[in-house]
């Protein structure tokens, strides 16, 4: 004989069947009176029953937020009647991001407006409030930006058993989920560049020369000023000294 719920579980239990949204435990605890550490107990009890007696449901909690949803077995029958066109309340600028998330996760919010072109901040707040993608970490990057990835409701709206199951990109789209592949390569020799450190230059003393020209423009200058000084020196050699017939220099006899 199967044993009854307890209170506390069958109340959550109710609970989240009214609301009909993912609830927070703040949020659950709020609306029953019950204790936080009781409504965790209380909802793993509800775990518990639906698994030993075969439900169709179960509860699955997704960002600390906690809801029903169907058993994974279920979802080929289902997806077919209650898979919703999604296509119809999104726009094509969020169904792009949404694209980009599903075929690129994890992925960050600006290697989406790389790929896109154009800033999705916005559509990033409204797929996340429409709970089609969700945070799953953080980036080693620099900074360490939040990483994105797709929900369960998602792959439940789209009739996805996984992302395995995604149509293949077309040649185009593929084309530029490579480019973006290159210029994070890019990004990421980058930023170790930055990281190594330069040692300092070293500065040399030089007094008063701001600097020295090794140009060689200043050559047949420094000729012209070398030849004049040889001019000089040849105008005060001693007069006693003169040229001899065989071209040598000869000393005069007083």
């Amino acid at each position: 004989m199967r044993t009854m719920l307890s209170d506390e579980a069958r109340l959550c239990e109710v609970v989240l069947f009214i609301e009909n949204q993912p609830l927070s435990l703040d949020r659950i605890t709020e609306l029953t009176g019950i204790k936080p550490d009781l409504v965790e107990d209380a909802l793993q009890e509800l775990r518990d029953d639906y698994s030993e007696r075969g439900s169709g449901l179960m509860i699955t909690e997704d960002e600390d937020l906690y809801s029903f949803s169907p058993t994974p077995d279920l979802y080929p029958q289902l997806k077919q009647n209650y898979g919703r066109k999604v296509d119809k309340r999104l726009s094509r600028a969020a169904l792009e991001t949404l694209a980009i998330v599903a075929y690129k996760q994890p992925v960050t919010r600006k290697e989406i407006k790389d790929i896109r072109g154009v800033d999705s901040d916005s559509i990033v707040k409204l797929l996340r409030e429409k709970d089609y993608i969700k945070v799953v970490g953080r980036s080693s990057q620099q900074g360490h930006p939040c990483l994105y990835s797709t929900t369960r409701k998602f792959l439940f709206e789209f009739k996805l058993t996984s992302i395995a199951d995604l149509p293949k990109l077309s040649e185009v789209d593929r084309m530029r989920f490579e480019e973006e592949e290159e210029r994070e390569e890019m990004d990421i020799l980058s930023d170790e560049e930055e990281e190594v450190e330069i040692p300092p230059r070293r500065e040399v003393e030089t007094g008063n020369i701001e600097s020295i020209d090794l140009s060689g423009d200043d050559i047949p200058e420094r000729r012209s000023n070398k030849n004049k000084k040889k001019s000089e020196k040849a105008e005060k050699a001693p007069e006693n000294v003169e040229e001899t017939e065989d071209g040598g220099d000869e000393e005069k006899s007083e």
